[in-house]
C-alpha cells in the first residue's frame, strides 16, 4: 500500500508538472517562449506534453503548426488547469486574511455571571477592529461550557474556577473570588466583609440552580450550618445588578460581573468571609489538541490580558 501511495503522488507530480509546461507554452504561444520562461530545454517541455497526451488519450495540441494552437481537448485541459491556479490562489488568500486576522468565526461559551460591560466592551471592539470576524457567544452553567468545548461547538470558554476534565486545556487562571454586591446605601455596605450566616438575614437575589455560584454557595452555607433562601431567583445578571443598585436585595457575584458599577459607584463589593469562596477563580479553556489559529487566537490572547487586568 505504502509503495501504491508514493508512486500516486509520483505520477501525481509528473502531471501537474506536464501540465504545467502544457500551460505555459499555450498562454505563451510557443514551446520556445515557455522554455524562456521555466527555464529547461524546448524538446523536455515537448516530451512532457506528448507524455501528458498519451496519458489523457488525446491529442492536445494541432501539430504542423509553428505556434501552439488547441485542440478542442487543449482548451479543456487549459481551463482546468487555469481553473486549478485561480482556486490555489483563492485558497492562499484566504490564509493570509485568516492569518491577518481579516475574516473568520469565533465561538465564546461564557458564564452569565461574566457578562458586564468590560467584557462586552472587549469582544465588541475586537468586532469593530476585525470587522470580517464573525463571533457567536453562548451563556451556559460551567458544565455545559466545558462539554462545548469538548464537542468543538464553541473555540474558547469562561468558567467559574477549574475543571478537572482531561481533554481541557486551562490557559489561564485568575483569582475573581465572589463578592457580596449591594447599594452603597444597604447596611451591608458599612461592613468591611460579610458572612454566610449574615447573609441568611438579608434579601437575596441569586441565580438558580445549575450556575456555578450556587454550588460554591451551598458548599459555603453547609460549612457555616446556615440555609440562605433568596427574595428573587433570576439567570439574569443585569437583573441581579439592579435590584442591588435599587437597594432592594443583595447580590453574590464575581467582581468581573460588576465592574463598571463598582467605578461609578452604584455598587459596592464587600468579600464574603469563606475560605473557598474567597479563592474562587476564572478560567479560561479550550480543547486540548485543538489548534487554535487566526481569530480564535487573537481574541483568546486579548481576553486572557483583560482577565489578568480586571483581576
Amino acid at each position: 500500500m505504502a509503495i501504491r501511495g508514493a508512486e500516486g503522488r509520483e505520477n501525481r507530480t509528473m502531471w501537474d508538472n506536464a501540465l504545467h509546461y502544457f500551460y505555459e507554452a499555450a498562454t505563451l504561444g510557443s514551446m520556445r517562449l515557455a522554455s524562456d520562461k521555466i527555464g529547461v530545454a524546448t524538446s523536455s517541455i515537448s516530451r512532457q506534453i506528448a507524455q501528458l497526451e498519451q496519458d489523457m488519450g488525446v491529442a492536445l495540441i494541432e501539430r504542423g503548426r509553428r505556434s501552439i494552437r488547441l485542440t478542442e481537448a487543449g482548451r479543456l485541459a487549459f481551463e482546468f488547469h487555469r481553473n486549478q491556479l485561480a482556486d490555489r490562489e483563492t485558497l492562499l488568500n484566504q490564509l493570509q486574511e485568516l492569518r491577518e486576522v481579516k475574516t473568520g468565526r469565533v465561538d465564546l461559551a461564557i458564564g452569565e455571571g461574566f457578562f458586564g460591560p468590560p467584557l462586552i466592551e472587549t469582544i465588541d471592539g475586537f468586532q469593530r477592529r476585525n470587522p470580517g470576524i464573525a463571533i457567536a457567544v453562548a451563556s451556559s452553567s460551567s458544565a455545559e461550557i466545558v462539554r462545548m468545548v469538548l464537542d468543538d461547538e464553541a473555540h474558547v470558554g469562561m468558567i467559574l474556577n477549574t475543571t478537572t476534565e482531561p481533554k481541557i486545556r486551562t490557559r489561564a487562571v485568575v483569582e475573581q473570588p465572589l463578592m457580596v454586591l449591594c447599594s452603597p446605601r444597604h447596611a451591608l455596605a458599612a461592613r468591611e466583609a460579610v458572612t454566610i450566616a449574615e447573609l441568611q438575614d438579608t434579601d437575596l437575589c441569586l441565580p438558580p440552580r445549575g450556575f456555578s455560584i450556587i454550588a460554591a454557595l451551598a458548599e459555603a452555607q453547609k460549612r457555616a450550618h446556615v440555609w440562605l433562601e433568596p427574595m428573587l431567583v433570576t439567570t439574569s445578571i443585569q437583573m441581579m445588578r439592579e435590584i442591588a443598585k435599587a437597594g432592594r436585595a443583595v447580590t453574590v457575584l464575581p467582581r468581573i460581573s460588576a465592574l463598571a458599577e463598582l467605578d461609578q459607584g452604584t455598587l459596592v463589593a464587600r468579600p464574603l468571609l469563606d475560605d473557598a469562596i474567597e479563592h474562587t477563580t476564572v478560567s479560561l479553556i479550550h480543547r486540548l489538541g485543538r489548534q487554535l489559529e487566526g481569530a480564535p487566537a487573537r481574541l483568546l490572547a486579548i481576553l486572557e490580558a483583560k482577565l489578568k487586568s480586571w483581576s
